[in-house]
């Protein structure tokens, strides 16, 4: 093969992101060649979905950024952070200053619930509750946490994540990163019940058989189960080991009975929404009761259910955000491409959930960037990618345009400055994040600037 020598942009500083900038150097190192690769993300800091998309109570998930920091500061891969494009730099200058550019912006919206009443006040999205209480810089620093009867409609990894932190005690999640002003807010929570909704049956979950026992181990709150959605499921389980393993799960919940914990989550399933009912706010919402026919396809019966909340939560999945100036597909939330090559832009690729739509965990987009990567070196190989028009260091393009970018360097500072927070916190804890950007930059560019 062809010696390799490539400079390289990636939008986006997620798991995505990261894993493609890390395959992309081990397989331009294979070649005998050398790869500069700058990463970009309009956070200051790095790690995506994992620092702000994850519940805090969730170690086992949050530590893939052991691999991730190892990658990051083996110092192949540059971070520029605080760098949005479309606004502080144009994919057009990207183009002109790498030999290829690879987005991995992911997935950050909710996808959208067309039913009567979604948009009265009270009825949230499930990414922005997310975002919230893990302390994302761009949304408000409080949450309204006064409903005492609380509805998250779906049935996946998300939804759960929601219910778990709106039915969990604060005192509970004082260990965790959480930030201090989510914990504020929700040692004041009046939730009493959350309720979780699914359109299909208790097999149909779309989280682990592990997330699933640790719902059930929450201090305080008791799991409530409708017997009648659970009829003739043990057949259905089959011969799966882990749709045995949930089945037991609901199982043992249903047989351990209520203990008169003051706060329930109760599940329900064969639950299709149909409205958000309410005249000024959400007062209740209305589901069509399903079931499963004979060709395994789930449909409405017609009976109509309402069911009393004051706050409602969408959790139906995310959708991809444009990225200024590149291909979008409106309908799907993606950016066109096959397998990881953007349609009609050369030198342009694509990886991870905005190239694919938010499918699949976490790990799933290391395999997805290998797909992506394998196309960009063979394009390479085969002098196909464009001539970049300008040598120049983007960097001195940033500082001409006043960008306060942030580093590596200033990363490892502020990711010193929470650690020690934490470590002097009233009740000690692995790091207090700090929620303002402004603060996160200010504490990362105190830092050596440092770029090599």
């Amino acid at each position: 093969m062809t010696s390799l020598n490539l400079r390289v942009a990636i939008v986006g500083a997620g798991p995505a992101g990261i894993y493609a900038g890390n395959i992309l150097t081990n397989a331009v190192r294979d070649t005998g060649g050398e790869v500069e690769i700058d990463l970009f993300d309009s956070l200051p800091a790095p790690y995506g979905l994992i620092r702000y998309g994850v519940a805090p109570d969730h170690p086992r998930i949050k530590g893939i950024v052991t691999s991730l920091h190892e990658m990051l500061d083996a110092g192949a891969i540059r971070f520029l952070g605080n760098v949005e494009v479309g606004r502080d730099i144009a994919i057009d200058d990207l183009q002109e200053r790498y030999d290829a550019v690879i987005l991995a912006t992911g997935a950050i919206r909710d996808a959208a619930l067309d039913i009567p009443g979604i948009d009265l006040p009270g009825s949230y999205g499930a990414a922005d509750f997310v975002a919230w209480f893990d302390g994302h810089p761009d949304v408000p620093r409080e949450w309204p946490l006064e409903a005492a009867e609380v509805a998250v409609i779906g049935n996946g990894n998300v939804a759960l994540d929601v219910a778990r932190v709106l039915a969990k005690h604060a005192v509970d999640l004082r260990s965790t990163e959480v930030p201090d002003n989510v914990l504020a807010g929700l040692e004041a929570s009046a939730v009493t019940d959350v309720h979780v909704f699914g359109r299909r049956g208790p097999l149909d979950v779309k989280f682990t058989p592990i997330e699933l026992r640790e719902l059930g181990e929450v201090p305080g709150v008791d799991i409530v189960l409708a017997d009648e959605d659970f009829e003739a499921l043990e057949l259905a389980a089959g011969s799966s080991n882990q749709l045995k393993v949930i089945l037991r799960t609901f199982q043992a919940w249903r047989t351990r009975g209520l203990s008169g914990a003051s706060r329930r989550l109760h599940l329900h399933f064969w639950h299709a929404p149909v409205a958000v009912l309410g005249d000024d706010r959400v007062e209740a919402l209305r589901f069509e009761r399903t079931a499963l026919g004979a060709d395994g396809v789930v449909r409405g019966t017609g009976e109509m259910r309402d069911i009393p909340v004051q706050a409602v939560y969408r959790a139906v999945g995310y959708f991809g955000t444009p990225v200024v100036d590149a291909p979008f597909d409106d309908a799907r939330g993606v950016i066109p491409n096959i397998q990881g090559r953007v349609v009609d832009v050369p030198g342009l690729y694509a990886t991870g959930w905005i190239k694919r739509g938010p499918v699949g965990l976490i790990g799933h987009t290391k395999s997805d960037a290998m797909e992506t990567i394998a196309h960009l070196v063979a394009d390479a190989s085969a002098g196909v990618l464009p001539p970049r028009a300008i040598d120049d260091d983007v960097v001195g393009l940033l500082d001409e345009r006043d960008v306060a970018y942030t580093t590596w360097d200033g990363w490892l500072t502020l990711d010193a400055h929470e650690r020690a927070l934490g470590s002097a916190h009233q009740h000690v804890r692995e790091r207090v994040k700090v929620v303002a950007r402004d603060e996160q930059v200010e504490i990362s560019r105190a830092a050596s600037l440092t770029l090599s």
